[in-house]
């Protein structure tokens, strides 16, 4: 199944339809964006603005969604920026980040107010910073018991029994 994004006259996706792959296929057995978007039109009316996407992400970056802008300068479909952080940029790989990159020396969180990062307090001595982005790990598992609520009791090195 091929899928097609309508845009509007500011490149947003209105809508995705799924049409059969039979219907972009030319006479030399290649598939065509061009018949695609000509067999959309047929169907919503020849003013309608469409893109081919990829479910699979195999093109244009990522599956167009309903909000998200089709970018005619990279061919790629972008997501709406994130409305909570209007200070984000877009970046080289069509990604809305912080405009200060994140350090690496510890873990932070993003503050839209102030525009910048925020180290975030190690919650207690015996947790470190992993992963990546980096966040304060306890030195064992959270229970998977998840019927229950548990704390961590920094005296005992373990997770203790709320409720």
């Amino acid at each position: 199944m091929a899928h097609f994004a309508q845009l509007d006259e500011n490149n947003v996706v209105l809508d995705v339809i799924v049409i059969d792959n039979s219907v972009i296929i030319d006479p030399e057995g290649n598939e065509s964006e061009a018949l695609g978007i000509a067999f959309c039109q047929s169907l919503y009316g020849d003013n309608t603005n469409w893109r081919q996407t990829s479910y699979n992400a195999n093109f244009r970056k990522q599956y167009a969604c309903i909000g998200y802008s089709y970018l005619v300068s990279g061919d790629v479909f972008i997501k709406p920026k994130p409305p909570s952080n209007p200070s984000f940029i877009l970046d080289d790989n069509y990604d809305w980040v912080p405009p200060i990159p994140r350090p690496t020396d510890t873990v932070y969180k993003w503050d839209e107010g102030s525009v910048s990062w925020l180290q975030v307090p190690q919650p207690y001595p015996s947790w470190t910073a992993q992963g990546d982005p980096l966040v304060w790990t306890a030195p064992i598992p959270y229970p998977t018991d998840y019927d229950h609520v548990y704390r961590w009791d920094e005296a005992t090195l373990s997770w203790v029994l709320i409720d």
